[in-house]
């Protein structure tokens, strides 16, 4: 289980930063101490090198070995600690002179001969019963004229750079501990300070709601990484809003929609059964309600067509197709609904192009359809194709009554209805134009129609060259 403070981004990115703070403080104090401790045991070793090389000088200044040993007070105190140990000895003999404080046991030790200098290499490492490290040196030396040498073995104890050590130790854990607490405290009211903005942002985000849409998250007077986010989140707002306004008209039209057909079931059912009717009654009554049933499958059909769409649920396969023939097709289908209103169909295609065959039949019919219900009567429609390099264009045209570029920008929105003709319920649901944008989305191209100023419209279809499957 997590712990609460852990679940806060500040307390996170605190204890983060004094996490680093610390690795990177110990580091250092180990890199230092380490260095220091280096630092002392050279120091040590050249003291003791130095030492003993005064030894076997002093020792070379003398006649024999006798003047040493009835001086042997000189020699005793010649290494400054107390616990340094110097042993004076001839070759195969006990010690004449034997200062060993802590009587530790003495390591073997390979002398230096007379006529070399006692080096660093020539030491060797010890350790006392408490743990404190000994260096250890032995050298042979001349004394006067004399050819037996004597034997100096020498140590010297790290005391004093032990309690050195120990103390910085001390120091450097201390300094960890510090900077573990700073770090967490500073970077804490730090981190604070500077999150600040993501509190307003989430005051602002909290008076989100269906009822309220319009409101934005601040970008102004932000960081730049939150304004970013802020910039993000307020256009994902906008999207919702014009998602949520578009499903609530989407729902209301659909209402208004079905609420037609049904009424006009209810009426023609209420009114036959006020009275007895003929069988002829009967069958002119269930006429009528199969027209105004078949009007609501109509609708249910193009509302779970675009609910697909929407959902990304239709595969789409495409294959080539000739233009001119499946418009051609599609003229002579709708030659006679055309022929009751005075019109003709005028085609000029030629090409290839790319689609889904039913879909693109699906797509033309919808605006041939369209344009023989609300062009004006004794007109001729225009349907033509023609194929380029990045896909192929379908374009239909007719004469209509006067519309803006505004109102045809329009045109495409789910139960559109730009004039009173357009609300007949005979006549259309208003989505045919919204399943032809639909189509076009599926084939990744675009649907647009183009108002002219002379009462002309034109519809273009663009297809793109290959469309994602």
């Amino acid at each position: 289980m997590r712990l609460p403070a852990l679940q806060s981004l500040t307390a996170r990115a605190a204890t983060g930063f004094a996490i680093i703070s610390c690795v990177v403080v110990s580091a250092l104090g180990f890199y230092l101490y380490t260095s220091a401790k280096q630092a002392l045991e050279i120091r040590a070793d050249y003291t003791l090198v130095g030492r003993v090389e005064r030894f076997r000088t002093l020792l070379q200044d003398l006649y024999n070995v006798r003047q040493m040993e009835e001086r042997p007070a000189l020699f005793e105190s010649m290494l400054g600690n107390e616990q340094d140990v110097r042993i004076f000895q001839r070759m195969g003999e006990k010690p004449f002179i034997d200062v060993n404080p802590d009587h530790m046991t003495v390591p073997p030790l390979t002398p230096v001969p007379v006529d070399q200098s006692v080096g660093i290499g020539a030491l060797r490492d010890g350790i006392r019963a408490d743990g404190v490290g000994v260096r250890w040196v032995s050298a042979l030396a001349k004394v006067g004229n004399q050819t037996s040498p004597v034997k100096i073995t020498a140590a010297y104890v790290l005391t004093q750079e032990s309690h050195m050590l120990a103390a910085y130790r001390l120091r450097v854990i201390g300094a960890i501990v510090l900077t573990a607490l700073l770090s967490s405290l500073l970077g804490f009211l730090l981190l604070k300070r500077g999150l600040r903005p993501l509190g307003v942002m989430r005051n602002r985000a909290k008076q989100v709601s269906p009822a309220n849409l319009t409101v934005r998250l601040p970008e102004e007077n932000m960081p730049s990484e939150l304004r970013q986010l802020a910039h993000s989140c307020n256009a994902m707002l906008d999207r919702v809003q014009s998602g949520y306004e578009h499903l609530s008209q989407f729902s209301s039209d659909l209402a208004h929609e079905i609420r037609t057909p049904v009424n006009v079931l209810m009426g023609q059912t209420q009114v036959a059964l006020t009275q007895p009717r003929n069988t002829s009654e009967y069958e002119a009554l269930l006429t009528s309600n199969l027209e105004e049933l078949t009007r609501i499958t109509h609708i249910v059909e193009n509302i779970l067509f675009l609910s697909r769409v929407d959902h990304s649920a239709i595969t789409l396969q495409c294959r080539p197709i000739m233009l001119s023939e499946e418009l051609e097709k599609i003229a002579e289908y709708f030659e006679g609904l055309a022929d009751e209103r005075d019109m003709s169909f005028r085609i000029k295609a030629s090409g290839t192009g790319y689609a889904n065959p039913v879909m693109f039949q699906r797509a033309v019919n919808n605006l041939a359809i369209n344009a023989i219900r609300y062009g004006e009567a004794g007109t001729p429609i225009s349907l033509a194709a023609h194929a380029g390099p990045e896909g192929f264009t379908v374009t239909v045209e007719n004469r209509c009554s006067l519309v803006t570029q505004e109102e045809a920008d329009r045109m495409f929105r789910r139960f559109y209805r730009g004039d009173a003709s357009r609300s007949l319920p005979a006549e259309s649901n208003g989505l045919g134009l919204a399943i032809v944008a639909a189509i076009m989305d599926i084939h990744g191209g675009s649907a647009r129609a183009e108002a002219h100023g002379d009462g002309r419209i034109t519809f273009h279809l663009n297809f793109p060259t290959h469309p994602v499957e």
